[in-house]
């Protein structure tokens, strides 16, 4: 039987990146997908429609998680579809990186609003639906620089460190109705971002990783079946990093 067989699961920021890599590895493992995407129709619909190759539902919604109006339609409309949201992963953000005294006003709040209030947004009107099921694992993505930290991402790791303690309240909120909560923390992952990186930029970070590579988003996507399992029935309230022991 395969980890997530006969789940429902609904995943934000899944057209692209880290969130298509977890969306392929829940449909692999058996679990039925919901996921959203922004901008990139073409390539959800294409996503949408590979899913089926595993003998799994799947759509695509396109919804903004930071959009508070948007988030409750979309559990609206998932909990119709599917019939139940048994995990949730909160995936969709963005970066707008530069220097504290360069950041304007409005890059500071587009990403804690993209970041954080989505994950606000998405886990409240989920739980409504959780806790009438009395079970569901909500997983949150983070990052290694929302726990320590890094020069010219101060909104990147306001928000990221937002998000673990969010998780943590959520989870003892929750927890007695059969309810977990738990972080995912990827250090430097293989994304259309990092395929900008010069040679000696790329070997500058991998020299700072005890594995001495970057991350591929296949391994953060495990990390998150894991979480989506009944493997973890015990785990709540955590943060598990996916960094290749990334020093600080």
């Amino acid at each position: 039987m395969k980890l997530l067989e006969g789940k429902n699961a609904l995943i934000t920021g899944g057209s692209r990146g880290i969130g298509e890599a977890i969306v392929r590895a829940f449909a692999m493992q058996g679990a039925n997908v919901a996921f959203t995407y922004l901008s990139s129709e073409e390539r959800a619909r294409g996503i949408e429609s590979e899913m089926a190759d595993y003998g799994v539902k799947s759509k695509a919604y396109r919804s903004d998680a930071a959009d508070f109006g948007q988030s409750e339609k979309l559990a609206e409309e998932v909990i119709r579809d599917f019939g139940s949201i048994d995990i949730l992963i909160n995936n969709a953000g963005i970066t707008r990186d530069t220097l504290m005294l360069r950041m304007s006003e409005e890059q500071w709040d587009e990403v804690i609003r993209v970041n954080l209030k989505s994950v606000f947004n998405l886990s409240k009107h989920v739980l409504k639906i959780m806790l009438k099921q009395k079970s569901g694992s909500i997983i949150n993505i983070g990052s290694v620089v929302g726990v320590f930290g890094n020069a010219g991402q101060a909104n990147y790791s306001a928000s990221k460190a937002g998000i673990i303690g969010f998780s943590k309240s959520i989870a003892k909120e929750v927890g007695s109705r059969g309810i977990r909560c738990n972080v995912l923390t990827p250090g430097f992952i293989e994304t259309d971002m990092t395929h900008a990186l010069t040679d000696d930029q790329r070997k500058a970070y991998e020299a700072n990783i005890p594995l001495k590579r970057l991350g591929k988003g296949d391994d953060v996507a495990n990390a998150c079946v894991f979480l989506g399992s009944d493997l973890s029935t015990y785990v709540t309230g955590q943060v598990l990093s996916v960094c290749g022991g990334l020093l600080d």
